[in-house]
């Protein structure tokens, strides 16, 4: 019987139910390796490999067809070099993380319309003040750049918060989700940073989103502008956007991602007015429906895979995504 490694360490006892089930429809069994790592004297035993194993462990499994990384992101995984051949399949877990990271979003950006920081400031000093002015989702001009699971299941969200417009930003032109009023390329980006309130960002980390969001066009950007980026700290120039906080051009900025990662303690983000930072929190399996959907997804496309069927989830390794 061929053979599924799954590497991971969150898998519950229904979860391990649900894939051996599958697994063992599709004529797979399963070897869990709970501790992240892929014993090299096992590795060529497994065609299919899911979770989060080490890049360089990879290079091992000798019979490996498919690796499908349980996280959205595979930054990790794009070189060729670290797998036994190029014509290894690489799939991510997009999908899974929507809910998760569009909460995180909403979190933040409610936060900042609504002076939270300020307030915990005053309660801590045992003041009683009720007189900062405070905004709201309904009625901004919201930009997503990156329209994917995650920009998306914000866009539905913030739409049914009364937002005025949610413009979708994203490589081509082709239709979006109907939470976004209007679409727009990459390209089209420049013209309708002016009209934002509320950038929110959830790219991958390739070559084309390094630093899209400039020092340029941190400029384009009200002043009263929110930017929100839960997708890669390579997006933006933190240079350029802490001197647009420290000195007031914009009116916040709320990063999940960074770089690098951990951050130093001497980094200038640290001391950034008006940044609200957290440590790459937004996604990972803290949510019991992210880990069911992660796993869900696994089993659909281990069906495809079983019937020679097209991975739904399949990355092109070309473009980073």
């Amino acid at each position: 019987m061929k053979k599924i490694a799954a590497v991971e360490s969150f898998f519950s006892p229904e979860h391990r139910v649900t894939l051996e089930k599958t697994a063992a429809e599709c004529g797979f069994s399963v070897d869990y390796y709970p501790e992240g790592h892929l014993p090299a004297d096992r590795a060529a035993e497994y065609e299919v490999i899911y979770g989060l194993c080490p890049p360089d462990e990879l290079k091992a499994a000798a019979n490996l067809k498919w690796f499908c990384c349980s996280f959205a992101g595979v930054d990790a995984y794009m070189n060729e070099d670290i797998y036994p051949s190029k014509d290894v399949m690489l799939s991510n877990s997009s999908g899974a993380y929507g809910i998760t990271i569009s909460e995180h979003i909403l979190m933040v950006t409610l936060m900042m319309l609504r002076q939270m920081p300020k307030f915990e400031e005053i309660v801590r000093a045992r003041e009683w003040e009720k007189g900062l002015s405070m905004r709201s989702i309904c009625g901004s001009s919201i930009t997503v750049l990156g329209t994917g699971d995650i920009g998306t299941n914000f866009a539905r969200r913030a739409k049914a918060l009364g937002a005025k417009v949610v413009r979708g930003v994203r490589r081509t032109k082709k239709a979006g989700d109907p939470a976004y009023d209007e679409m727009y390329t990459l390209e089209e980006l420049d013209s309708i940073l002016p009209e934002t309130e509320i950038l929110v960002m959830a790219l991958p980390g390739t070559r084309d989103t390094a630093h899209i969001l400039s020092r340029r066009r941190i400029g384009l950007l009200p002043q009263d502008a929110y930017v929100v980026n839960v997708g890669r700290g390579s997006a933006i120039d933190q240079e350029a956007l802490v001197e647009a906080l420290n000195e007031g051009r914009l009116a916040g900025a709320a990063l999940d991602v960074c770089v690098p990662e951990p951050l130093p303690k001497e980094h200038p983000l640290w001391s950034a007015k008006n940044l609200l930072l957290t440590p790459h929190i937004s996604g990972n399996m803290s949510l019991g429906i992210t880990r069911d959907l992660d796993v869900a997804l696994f089993c659909e496309d281990l069906r495809n895979y079983a019937a020679g069927r097209k991975l739904q989830r399949l990355v092109d390794r070309t473009l980073g995504y």
